[in-house]
């Protein structure tokens, strides 16, 4: 599904002769690109490969859930990294404008931080303020390295930022052997690690083909400007489990059980030390509410339904022999 015919033509005439920079181009949300040896870490690694860009795009970033050491881990390559990337596009002068991958988590760390918003749900206009290395330490990553980004980018004027705050990324990759998060997850959905059943723990949802549109339009849109919560859907994983079950069949041990909220409590922490029960107690039975007006207005997205991206990611997944 396309982006509105308006947005498509708009794209269609845009000057893009001059290349651009993904980083992380191996990953789940980025393309396939001439490759560079680059390192997160390390000041001026970006540099060659950043030499005559006008714009860039930078989606090199960890996610991961559980990490032995938050600090390390995840929030010094996403932070440094972040930083890395944007003062090399300081010092290019071709560069013109740059899109970051940010993420949800840098507008909440749970589903009922909702609540304590001015419109009783998460926008634009909300940033994280409860996240920490103890507590979702991901989202706090993620919080500090696109803060990090905003006040380099506001100590210049040559180019512009455009921040992508997507929720989780589901759908079909490139490659069939991409790893990660959002593969770990539906692997675990469908190859019988959940038979027993599955919790009501809430989550936005978009395709990773919508998320791929989004930083085309970020990049290459005329007004585009800011941040722009990049999500389709409101799901949880119990939801999930029950749309899978009704595309793959029985043969598969997908859960459509829906787990009492105490018994995640309990076990959860058990199970994954990542899911303390406060993480638990906090998004267990919590819809996540938001509002992706501002993503469709200004970056005319078109969501693709749920089912669609379920249906997709499960067909990849068991063609490439990954849930037998």
């Amino acid at each position: 599904m396309p982006l509105n015919a308006s947005t498509q033509a708009l794209l269609a005439g845009l000057e893009r002769s001059r290349p651009v920079l993904v980083t992380g181009a191996t990953g789940y949300v980025a393309g396939e690109l001439r490759v560079f040896a680059s390192d997160l870490l390390k000041p001026g690694s970006y540099a060659q490969a950043m030499a005559g860009c006008g714009v860039v795009f930078h989606t090199a970033s960890p996610f991961v859930v559980s990490v032995l050491d938050p600090e390390r881990d995840l929030v010094r390559p996403a932070v440094e990294g972040t930083r890395n990337v944007l003062e090399e596009a300081n010092r290019q002068a071709s560069v013109e404008r740059v899109v970051l991958t940010s993420s949800c988590a840098a507008i909440y760390s749970d589903n009922a931080d909702a609540q304590d918003t001015p419109r009783g749900c998460f926008d634009e206009s909300v940033w994280n303020t409860t996240a920490s290395l103890e507590h979702q330490a991901y989202s706090h990553s993620k919080t500090l390295a696109e803060q990090a980004a905003w006040q380099i980018a506001e100590r210049q004027s040559r180019w512009r930022l455009v921040v992508i705050n997507p929720s989780l990324v589901l759908g079909p990759a490139i490659s069939d052997d991409t790893r990660g998060e959002s593969f770990s997850l539906m692997t675990q959905l469908c190859d019988g690690t959940l038979r027993i059943g599955a919790p009501d723990y809430g989550m936005g949802v978009v395709d990773v083909r919508d998320v791929a549109e989004a930083h085309l339009a970020a990049g290459f849109l005329p007004t585009a400007n800011g941040r722009h919560l990049v999500a389709g859907h409101s799901s949880s994983f119990i939801e999930l489990g029950r749309a899978l079950r009704r595309h793959a069949g029985p043969q598969y041990a997908i859960p459509t059980r829906q787990l009492p909220k105490w018994l995640v409590w309990l076990a959860g922490p058990l199970v994954n030390k990542a899911v303390t029960r406060k993480v638990v107690a906090r998004n267990v039975g919590h819809p996540f509410v938001f509002d992706n007006t501002r993503s469709r207005e200004q970056l005319g997205l078109i969501y693709r339904p749920l089912e669609a991206t379920l249906h997709d990611m499960f067909d990849q997944l068991e063609a490439s022999g990954r849930l037998s």
